[in-house]
């Protein structure tokens, strides 16, 4: 088996036939000037160490090395083996309030960045499970389906931000319909979990019964809380520039509190609920939570392992370069002493 790395750089191969028109055309040209010049048997004597058949061996050896260079930017892989391979784990489904009271800065640097810290920091301690991204404020919307590509999720994580989701205010009920839609029903093996970080400002109706419908189906739900009971303003930015601060209709300032009550009823019997302003305790919190839970195995694949052969491609096209280069366009004396064609001597 074999895969290209790199097809983009497959488009350059246009060049070598542009390039074999062009040198066509100049023997061509040349051929038709030298008509014009006098007879060609006679161009031949004056320039006897002239080889046409030089000119077109080195433009060979050229094109050769060319393509060698191109198909080392392309990076073929081979593959070396063949393995089945069985993973263990849990299907969890991140879901982040990206709503704009995630903006106050009551931690630090604000309640959304914090939330990409915490999940992106449970992310580098799963080992085999599945995970899903949900982003909700007034509504819920799908980031990244169900995958085991853990780089992925966290790059789709960082380009999270407040202006992804259109309708304002915080739907938990949303959040946890669209988390849910992403397990498999009819799959009773895999344990299923949602992770819901949210500064627990429901502005919705009926998160706790659709927390408990999403429990019925075996769905655990861990929901973690950023910000503080205190509270803390809006801010508008420009850039890195606060202009000023989110207003009611009154025109005074609006202070965005942490609602751990709603957090708190939401995964009550479940797996509970755990202050997200520290990392490191949300981390642990978690951990152990995914402890206690059994792991199915979900997945059986055939993986292949590939090996690079780019450097091979290189290593032709360098010979083939010098090559070309030590190649001079004059006969060689031993063939001309040969007298292949039977010339005459004049």
């Amino acid at each position: 088996m074999y895969e290209l790395d790199e097809k983009k750089y497959l488009y350059l191969l246009i060049a070598i036939p542009v390039l074999a028109a062009i040198f066509l055309f100049n023997l061509y040209w040349k051929r038709r000037r030298q008509k014009e010049f006098g007879d060609l048997e006679m161009v031949k004597r004056l320039s006897p160490e002239k080889s046409t058949f030089k000119q077109t061996l080195k433009f060979s050896i050229f094109i050769l090395a060319l393509a060698c260079l191109i198909l080392g930017l392309v990076n073929p892989k081979i593959g070396t083996k063949t393995e089945t391979v069985r993973r263990e784990g849990i299907d969890i489904v991140f879901a982040v309030d990206v709503s704009k009271s995630m903006l106050a800065e009551d931690v630090a640097p604000n309640r959304l960045e914090k939330s990409k810290q915490v999940v992106s920091q449970i992310i580098n301690q799963l080992a085999g499970d599945r995970i899903g991204i949900v982003a909700y404020a007034g509504s819920a919307f799908p980031v990244l389906p169900i995958t085991t590509d853990y780089a992925s999720a966290k790059m789709f994580l960082q380009g999270m931000d407040t202006d992804m989701v259109s309708s304002q205010g915080t739907a938990l009920d949303d959040a946890i319909k669209l988390s849910a839609s992403y397990f498999d029903k009819e799959d009773k093996g895999t344990s299923k979990m949602i992770v819901l970080i949210s500064d627990g400002e429901d502005h919705g109706d009926g998160s706790e019964d659709v927390a408990e419908d999403a429990k019925k189906d075996g769905i655990k739900i861990i929901t973690i809380g950023v910000g503080s009971e205190k509270g803390g303003p809006i801010p508008l930015k420009d850039g890195n520039r606060v202009e000023g601060f989110k207003r009611d209709g009154n025109g005074e300032i609006v202070i965005t509190k942490r609602n751990v009550e709603s957090l708190r009823n939401i995964s009550k019997n479940s797996k509970g609920y755990v202050d997200g302003n520290t990392t490191k305790d949300v981390v642990e919190y978690v951990k152990k939570s995914l402890e206690n839970i059994e792991r199915n195995e979900f997945e059986s694949e055939q993986f292949t392992d590939f090996n690079s052969q780019f450097q091979w491609f290189i290593g032709i096209a360098f010979v083939l370069l010098a090559i070309d280069i030590l190649l001079l366009e004059k006969k060689t004396k031993w063939i001309r002493k040969m007298n292949l064609f039977n010339e005459k001597e004049s």
